[in-house]
């Protein structure tokens, strides 16, 4: 958790990120990936520290992962409030395969990003399976905290024993949010994750935020900027967010 300034979340509580777009253009497309990235909710749970991802955000982001022509045709997970993760994964050729098991960590800091998963049965049957079904889990638990990553050909992931090991750092490093920076400043380097536990429903991440003041102070500009027109605009901007509340 990182100690913020009062104006900072007061900003964040109230900022509608459908009006930041109109100043993109002069932020560069920092904002427009920090945009796609998080909502106003989401970087307000970063900041206080715990980010809470319901399981059907998780599985949907794995559903888009799927293709018509692969051996796997569904990937979901199931959290339980014991700590316990279980997965099904549904394959043409042997039906549905269950495993259940648990996030031992949940890394991402700097150049490092990886999970590590401890499945409860003495040896996982299958490693090229395991893999193909852990990596992209591991992808989409972590969307909702630095964005979308493509799939590489080569991510890699270790399987030993119980133990699954997956490497998402390259994968990190080649999408939009890992290859982003403002002033100097990469945004891979603002954000950490220091564990993940899955609970009921879905799975709460330890965070820290580390924005730079340089940084802090342009994004607060523009949040400022946002609610001073919101106020301007009077009457329509209360039937615009009353609209979209309905």
């Amino acid at each position: 958790m990182i100690d913020m300034p009062a104006n900072w979340m007061e900003k964040i509580q109230h900022v509608d990120w459908s009006k930041v777009k109109a100043a993109v253009a002069d932020y560069g497309p920092v904002l427009s990936v920090l945009r796609q990235t998080w909502s106003k909710e989401s970087l307000l749970e970063i900041s206080q520290g715990k980010l809470f991802v319901p399981d059907d955000v998780i599985n949907d982001a794995i559903a888009k992962q799927m293709t018509d022509d692969g051996a796997v045709t569904e990937v979901t997970i199931k959290s339980h409030e014991n700590g316990r993760l279980d997965i099904t994964a549904n394959t043409k050729k042997v039906g549905p395969v269950e495993v259940s098991g648990e996030i031992k960590e949940f890394v991402h800091q700097g150049d490092s990003s990886y999970a590590v998963y401890r499945v409860r049965s003495k040896n996982i049957p299958n490693h090229g399976l395991m893999s193909w079904v852990f990596s992209r889990i591991s992808l989409s638990m972590a969307e909702r905290l630095v964005g979308h990553m493509e799939m590489p050909d080569n991510l890699p992931v270790t399987v030993h024993h119980n133990t699954v090991r997956v490497d998402y750092s390259k994968a990190l490093a080649a999408s939009d949010f890992g290859k982003t920076e403002y002033q100097g400043h990469r945004l891979i380097d603002m954000i950490e994750i220091e564990g993940a536990t899955p609970k009921e429903g879905g799975v709460e991440f330890d965070t820290k935020l580390n924005v730079p003041d340089d940084v802090k102070q342009a994004l607060l500009a523009v949040l400022t900027s946002d609610t001073s027109t919101s106020g301007e605009d009077g009457a329509d901007s209360t039937s615009e967010t009353d609209a979209s509340a309905q």
